[in-house]
């Protein structure tokens, strides 16, 4: 059971960067969503084959060579409540099928839709916030209040230890990525590929402007605000994960890449190794 604590503690560490994430797409789709299961997967094309000029694997993890980590609902329930606290995890996790709903989480935030089938978290309740000056909607000063609690939660992991943990559960990972369609590729390679993606979101000096598109048809929204998009096409078409910064206001979207930044350096520079048994 220790174990499997300190490794799932580390993938919940890391999957903390994307809790907040399902809450974008809640506001964004008023569609049902997919059952639960992997048979509700939605899988987005796999990436162009890596050139045979560069290397099979950019950013290799030494993983210890350990058998899997029993990850049944029961042992992430209790492995997470240790960390966070039963009350932040009743209302913010789904431990069920852990590895494989990080590992689509990861892969789909570098992508332009974040399907919900998989996400390891609970959506966030409210709307979106939004300011109104001369008829032009932006978003609302106090809109990322709605995320501090996944920020602040984020900020009290140490990075040092959810790397090493997460190396520790590496194999996992792998196998769930390659399960998801993507035989013979690396599952960090794409972590570190997301992570530098989300880096590099734009950092608006003012808050963007959003409005709900028009709904062509005879039945129109019950609740508009659930499809806003951003006025900037060039925000519009940014992936799913930088459209989620954005949202999140510049303030959190300030700390929120400083760790992201810090757990980059541990798993792209061969710092995050599992621990060895003695």
């Amino acid at each position: 059971m220790k174990r499997t604590w300190y490794a799932v503690a580390g993938a919940a560490g890391v999957g903390l960067v994307v809790a907040a994430a399902w809450l974008w797409w809640y506001e964004r789709t008023a569609a049902p969503a997919a059952p639960d299961g992997p048979s509700a997967i939605v899988q987005a094309p796999p990436s162009p084959a890596t050139p045979a000029s560069e290397p099979a694997i950019l950013h290799p993890i030494e993983s210890a060579p350990i058998a899997q980590a029993p990850q049944g609902p029961a042992d992430v329930a209790s492995a997470l409540d240790a960390l966070f606290g039963s009350k932040a995890v009743r209302e913010m996790f789904r431990p069920d099928d852990f590895a494989r709903r990080f590992v689509a989480t990861i892969d789909n935030l570098g992508r332009s839709q974040a399907p919900a089938a998989l996400w390891p978290v609970e959506p966030l309740g409210g709307r979106v916030v939004v300011d109104k000056r001369d008829e032009v909607l932006a978003l609302g000063a106090d809109n990322g209040l709605r995320y501090t609690p996944y920020v602040l939660i984020l900020e009290t992991v140490d990075l040092r230890r959810a790397a090493a943990a997460y190396a520790q559960l590496y194999p996992n990972f792998q196998r769930a990525y390659e399960d998801l369609g993507y035989p013979g590729r690396y599952f960090n390679d794409r972590l570190v590929e997301v992570l530098d993606l989300l880096m590099a979101t734009p950092q608006p000096t003012t808050a963007p402007s959003v409005h709900v598109p028009q709904v062509n048809g005879p039945i129109q929204p019950q609740r508009p605000w659930l499809f806003y998009q951003f006025d900037d096409p060039a925000y519009e078409a940014l992936a799913a994960g930088q459209k989620l910064l954005l949202r999140m206001g510049p303030a959190n979207e300030r700390r929120i890449k400083a760790r992201l930044a810090g757990f980059r350096d541990l798993v792209a520079n061969g710092s995050a190794s599992a621990p060895r048994r003695p």
